[in-house]
């Protein structure tokens, strides 16, 4: 095998570019386009249309740790009571909720209605949630809600519950199959 010499020091520039020119790997750093560099592209594009690729995986695969994922559905569920949509707030229900003497999902949204309609003004804040997972797919949720509501800008009532609530995962989600407060 027969490998070209290393020019020194005082060879004269053109001479570096043909010796350049007759071996196989080139030196680090920047060099003018030509044969062989669309090689180091084609590579580049690869490697990273890969990398994105397994990123892409990665993050598909991953999945909400199950009690993060139920704050987060709580969350929601409050913004939506504060917002006053009953729709946002009850499509967390389960379809078997069970409340408070006998109430169901209908008894319930009728219920948020009731109190929409005598409050203009109606604010939830809910205390720390004592959570308690049992098994992959069921919970259990303890909380304070204070509830404030009015007709003008200023709440001109404010109770505070004592919340104790059953949860079961459906797929991905969480519903809120009891709840009982006093």
């Amino acid at each position: 095998m027969h490998f070209p010499s290393i020019p020194d020091a005082g060879t004269p520039r053109s001479a570096l570019r043909a010796h350049e020119r007759n071996w196989s790997i080139r030196s680090i750093g920047a060099y003018r386009p030509g044969p062989g560099k669309a090689h180091g592209v084609w590579f580049r594009a690869v490697f990273t249309a890969l990398a994105l690729g397994l990123l892409a995986l990665a993050a598909g695969c991953s999945r909400t740790p199950p009690e993060q994922a139920l704050r987060e559905t709580i969350a929601a569920m409050e913004a939506a009571a504060e917002a006053r949509d009953s729709d946002a707030l009850v499509e967390n229900f389960a379809d078997d909720f069970a409340g408070p003497q006998g109430m169901d999902r209908d008894r319930f949204r009728r219920y948020l209605a009731l109190l929409w309609l005598r409050n203009r003004q109606v604010g939830v804040t809910l205390g720390p949630l004592d959570v308690e997972l049992v098994g992959q797919d069921r919970a259990r949720v303890n909380f304070t809600a204070a509830a404030r509501g009015g007709t003008g800008w200023m709440p001109e009532r404010a109770e505070v519950y004592q919340v104790k609530t059953g949860w079961r995962r459906e797929g991905d989600d969480w519903k809120l199959i009891s709840a009982d407060w006093e």
